[in-house]
């Protein structure tokens, strides 16, 4: 009988321990009033009244913003890769950064390769490097039409002159290819580019990212936390007045 009903409080999540096994005397959890069941009781069961217990106020949860002040050049063209730009750009504000998506077009809404519209805060030709602590460059098929944009070539260039962040991921690299930034840099990216990248004089190493000064480089989407955790850290440590 004893085994039963302590049985039955564990099953009912309402006791924690027996006290004195000959009495069948069991602690109930808080939350609930019961009194002590003794031998008589044990063939009724257990029928504790519950509780409500004491509610406190939880404080409110304030997420860190490690990057209040650090303002971040995106760019994005028709056939840019969805998540490459999405997730670093809602990581990006998350952490306080203020995100600036530029395309050819100011007001335009570009289509990802898998269809999610963006649609852009300013047109590049207006962009300034003066005005940004880092670039953040997308993959998809986008790259492969920006790259020969002369003011996206001259921004990249200028951003790694100034020792500025210049992020890019997958096909993204194509861009600092063209800008000819990447001689000398530890970079990776899209396999399908490994041979640009060596080509353009840049050092090749297949994981998630390499972080070499500056720049920040990843393969493909599914690295995106470890290129994401690389970008915060770097940036975070950027004084901003």
């Amino acid at each position: 009988m004893a085994d039963s009903l302590l049985t039955r409080g564990f099953r009912a999540g309402l006791a924690r321990r027996v006290v004195d096994c000959d009495n069948i005397d069991i602690e109930f959890l808080p939350g609930t009033r019961a009194d002590r069941v003794g031998t008589a009781d044990a063939g009724l069961g257990l029928h504790p009244t519950p509780v409500a217990p004491e509610f406190t106020p939880m404080p409110p949860f304030l997420p860190p913003r490690p990057l209040d002040g650090i303002r971040i050049l995106a760019l994005v063209g028709d056939d840019y890769e969805d998540l490459e730009l999405w997730y670093p750009k809602l990581r990006l504000e998350e952490a306080g950064a203020h995100v600036t998506v530029a395309g050819s077009m100011q007001g335009r809404t570009y289509s990802g390769k898998h269809g999610y519209p963006c649609t852009s805060d300013a047109a590049i030709t207006n962009m300034e490097t003066a005005d940004f602590h880092g670039i953040l460059l997308p993959g998809g098929w986008m790259p492969d039409k920006l790259r020969r944009d002369e003011k996206v070539l001259d921004l990249v260039r200028e951003f790694a002159a100034h020792g500025k962040l210049v992020a890019a991921i997958c096909h993204g690299g194509w861009i600092p290819i063209s800008a000819g930034v990447y001689r000398g840099v530890r970079v990776t990216g899209s396999p399908g580019i490994k041979d640009d990248l060596m080509n353009a004089g840049a050092i090749w190493e297949d994981t998630q990212v390499v972080v070499d000064r500056h720049f920040v480089s990843s393969r493909k989407p599914a690295d995106l936390p470890a290129f994401m955790r690389a970008i915060v850290e770097l940036l975070a440590a950027v004084p901003v007045p």
